[in-house]
């Protein structure tokens, strides 16, 4: 995957009194985390395409609370806008849904985690360019918790073990607020990638935290990969607001 340009209270009031406008704002509230299971993958984006066109921004009122969705699906191939049919080599009866973030083809199923990031860039002063490195940091720590050393690509966004790829990457922005997000190999049948050039790589090699020797049970796993996340925005925004 790669990028593309639940409702709760938004950030709270500073209490402090000033005789001018504070110029800093309070850490945002950590985005609501949504455990949805094995779930279809049509209707769940068309939830998040829902929630993000109705989410109300920052501004009078609090906005619009963020949220991380931690799913499964069952088989499926995503197309992104710009993908080329040729990336998909095999017929194969697993369905193929084009969708709105940029990027080719991958593959999700069963055994592995997605993570939805809902959220304002705006709110968590961040760009794309850094949540994507965000994410692939949140990747990385995770599987370095179990001794498994991995790192990312600037020339291809998402998160390798040597050389082959155990997570990938896709955003779609829109007004200035995301979703889509992040694709972890757990303990899955990798078959199906057999049938694709991977997120456009012809020959690209995938792997998955089991055979790095990692058993941890994938509830554990998504568990700890939002902590990962929900701190990573954490730090980034302490950084932007209170200086590097």
């Amino acid at each position: 995957m790669s990028w593309e340009g639940g409702r709760g209270k938004g950030e709270g009031k500073n209490c402090a009194v000033f005789a001018h406008p504070s110029p800093f704002t309070l850490l945002p509230s950590h985005p609501i985390i949504h455990s949805l299971g094995l779930v279809e993958y049509q209707p769940t984006w068309d939830a998040m395409r829902r929630f993000t066109a109705t989410r109300i921004s920052d501004g009078q009122i609090p906005g619009t609370r963020d949220e991380i969705w931690l799913a499964q699906h069952p088989p499926v191939y995503t197309q992104g806008v710009a993908g080329k049919p040729e990336h998909l080599l095999h017929g194969t009866n697993i369905p193929v849904v084009r969708i709105d973030r940029g990027g080719q083809i991958t593959y999700h199923g069963p055994g592995q985690i997605v993570a939805y990031l809902l959220l304002d860039l705006r709110r968590w002063k961040i760009n794309v360019r850094e949540l994507v490195r965000l994410m692939e940091r949140a990747v990385i720590d995770l599987l370095g918790e179990y001794g498994a050393v991995a790192q990312g690509r600037e020339e291809a966004p998402g998160v390798y073990v040597a050389d082959a790829k155990i997570a990938s990457l896709g955003l779609k922005i829109k007004r200035g607020c995301c979703y889509h997000g992040l694709a972890l190999n757990v303990d899955m049948d990798l078959a199906p990638f057999a049938n694709i050039n991977p997120c456009g790589y012809a020959g690209l090699r995938v792997t998955q935290c089991r055979e790095l020797g990692i058993t941890a049970e994938i509830g554990e796993l998504q568990a700890q990969l939002a902590q990962n996340l929900i701190h990573g925005l954490q730090r980034h925004f302490e950084s932007e607001q209170y200086g590097k």
